[in-house]
């Protein structure tokens, strides 16, 4: 059906990739332990923002310049890599004080800023455009009518088995960080240790290699 082949692998295939940790489900996590569930949900829609963009781009061509062009590739690679870095960065330097600390015991961080968090996270990660190009294609058929369609298809049933499983972080982790707020000195632990992973995120990506 419009040129979709396996699509109940491609739908077991995505919720199990979707549940491989990276620096999208960190920042979900990070926001809804901190701030509640609205803020996790909004963190989720700017990374499923992120997908889109990706998925449009695939559909079309555009991630194709990422495969082929080492240039195109480093440049992205790079501005992701510092991104993530300063992420890490502004956790570790943040201090806990005897007054509440911004970042993670009151909910002091915009939502709109979160959502871009969230959407930058995303589509500053050339790995998550190649991984559309090269994933998605084995689940479209050969004799499809509309590829494209096909494609942007597969890339929504993604996104949607993606926006189910971080909504699920979100609660999850808004549950347990209601009961850590009260807890100023593992707060702060958390939140280096957060800066800590958002600094491996980094530095693996900087390290990463076109395919």
């Amino acid at each position: 059906m419009f040129g979709i082949a396996d699509l109940g692998l491609f739908i077991v295939s995505g919720f199990a990739l979707n549940m491989l940790p990276g620096p999208d489900s960190l920042l979900i996590v990070r926001y809804s332990a901190a701030q509640g569930f609205r803020a996790g949900s909004v963190a989720c829609f700017g990374v499923g923002a992120g997908i889109c963009f990706h998925v449009i781009a695939a559909a079309f061509g555009l991630s194709a310049i990422l495969a082929t062009s080492a240039a195109a590739f480093t440049a992205v690679k790079i501005v992701g890599c510092v991104y993530l870095l300063y992420l890490g960065a502004m956790l570790l330097i943040s201090r806990e004080s005897g007054a509440p600390e911004r970042p993670l015991t009151t909910p002091a961080v915009p939502l709109l800023t979160i959502f871009y968090q969230g959407f930058l996270t995303n589509i500053l990660n050339p790995k998550v455009a190649l991984f559309f190009l090269a994933f998605v294609p084995q689940f479209i058929a050969a004799d499809a009518p509309n590829k494209p369609f096909a494609f942007l298809l597969l890339g929504l049933i993604f996104n949607i088995n993606g926006m189910l499983w971080c909504h699920f972080l979100a609660w999850s982790s808004s549950s347990v960080g209601g009961q850590l707020k009260q807890n100023k000195k593992l707060v702060n632990y958390l939140s280096k240790a957060t800066g800590v992973l958002f600094l491996y995120f980094g530095v693996r990506l900087a390290l990463s290699r076109q395919v």
